[in-house]
């Protein structure tokens, strides 16, 4: 592998996300990117089976969004929105609104997922405080990640990533999530059981509670652990006839993943606050937003400052990433992106299925254009997030021209729209053969660390 001059400044001074630098393998020198694939600096080029941590929409390097932004930034890149507006703000507003479920009608701009959950914590709190209460309560899902900032870290402290930091968060409940996946047996008992603990929970603590905050449908960082949307539908009406906001963390989900604009319709609710991110730029450039129904925003209307949401960010309603966001948003009209998307959960569907009796595959599971199944070597336990075997899974698929990133033993292929049925078949041509090197070398007695 050529290795560029600038990957050393890299080495020396990059602090990468989710990485132990001491260990990890010298990272992929990326210079480019077109449609599905990312190109390297060594002239290799990788499938981008996971769009990039789920941002990418379209294709990297759409020119429609590309154009968008350039025009933009030669009228106006940026300006605060603090007593300030601008046109792109204001249509992408009324965009979101119009395509989102009614009755939610404002938009809390910020700059990602962790900060759209974290305006929304903070608005369930001053809700309460503006009607002359004061509730501590919060309810989530286990397994839930709802991003790396504190209120969202607290949201999501069950699901192992904050250790270090659980002095530091304030608590939260959290009831079980009755995982599914294709032909799993049972579950009806174990979502009536869940809903029975609520409905007990809820009696004792319902006028406690500020807010229910959970990742519709799909738990993301958890390694996309799935539920079903009746089971979810009837938990989020116990809550509300509570008179408790209800919180979609649709960061993930939102934009088409699930195979509809959002999830929240395939669960037939509209929350009270609506988080969005990854995909709202189409993997451009970092914006969030947190949508709120005209009962929430007008909790905060008054004579005094006091009443007020006294939150923002430096970068918030930022220009170029409205008008990136807004020709995302042209292309699902302009490109059928929503029949793109049935197409590619049916071809999902069929991929996943000619897997799922390989011997190293357990529990498959989809939600639109997200299929997952767990990596289970024979006669070896789940390591959780540091597993190995998904580590030599990742680097073998990279070996093999496709980007992966495995969440412990949990794969998943979420690729951009616009991926083609070649490229999709070619994600899964070398998936399986990857999966039957590494049963044969289970079956000889080799450790899943000595694949790493």
């Amino acid at each position: 592998m050529t290795v560029p001059d600038w990957l050393a400044l890299d080495r020396a001074h990059c602090w990468h996300p989710f990485t132990q630098a001491r260990t990890a393998p010298v990272p992929l020198a990326i210079v480019r990117g077109e449609g599905a694939w990312l190109h390297a600096a060594d002239g290799r080029r990788y499938l981008d089976a996971v769009s990039s941590w789920w941002v990418n929409l379209h294709g990297h390097a759409h020119p429609a969004i590309a154009e968008a932004i350039a025009e933009q930034a030669r009228t106006l890149p940026h300006t605060m929105f603090a007593g300030i507006t601008h046109e792109p703000a204001a249509r992408l507003a009324a965009e979101l609104v119009a395509r989102a479920p009614a009755p939610l009608s404002h938009v809390f701009f910020s700059d990602n997922g962790s900060t759209a959950i974290e305006v929304a914590l903070k608005i369930a709190c001053q809700y309460w405080i503006n009607q002359g209460q004061k509730r501590h309560r919060f309810l989530a899902f286990e397994g839930g990640y709802h991003g790396d900032t504190f209120g969202a870290m607290a949201a999501g402290r069950s699901s192992g990533f904050y250790a270090p930091f659980e002095d530091w968060l304030f608590s939260v409940d959290f009831m079980p999530w009755p995982q599914t996946w294709i032909d799993k047996p049972g579950l009806d008992d174990e979502e009536a059981a869940v809903l029975a603990r609520l409905d007990a929970w809820l009696d004792r603590h319902g006028h406690e509670l500020a807010a229910f905050v959970f990742e519709p449908l799909v738990q993301g960082a958890s390694g996309m652990r799935m539920a079903r949307a009746p089971f979810l539908r009837t938990v989020c009406e116990k809550v509300r006839a509570c008179g408790v906001p209800v919180i979609f963390d649709e960061v993930m989900t939102g934009f088409g993943r699930t195979g509809r604009m959002f999830a929240a319709e395939h669960i037939g609710f509209t929350p009270d606050l609506l988080c969005l991110c990854k995909g709202l730029t189409g993997g451009f450039l970092p914006m969030a937003v947190t949508l709120a129904t005209p009962a929430i925003h007008d909790a905060f209307l008054g004579d005094g400052v006091d009443r007020a949401l006294l939150h923002g960010h430096t970068f918030t309603a930022n220009p170029l990433g409205c008008a990136a966001a807004l020709a995302s948003l042209r292309l699902f009209d302009s490109e059928d992106t929503m029949q793109r998307i049935a197409s590619l959960e049916a071809m999902q569907a069929q991929r996943l299925a000619a897997l799922a009796s390989h011997p190293l595959v357990s529990r498959s599971r989809q939600w639109g254009t997200i299929a997952a199944f767990d990596l289970v070597p024979a006669g070896a336990a789940s390591a959780g997030y540091g597993s190995a075997s998904g580590r030599a899974l990742r680097e073998a698929m990279i070996a093999r021209g496709v980007l992966m990133r495995p969440m412990g033993d949990a794969i998943y292929v979420l690729p951009p729209y616009c991926i083609s049925v070649a490229d999709l078949d070619f994600a899964y041509g070398q998936l399986r053969e990857v999966l039957d090197e590494l049963a044969g070398a289970d079956s000889r007695g080799v450790g899943a660390t000595d694949l790493f």
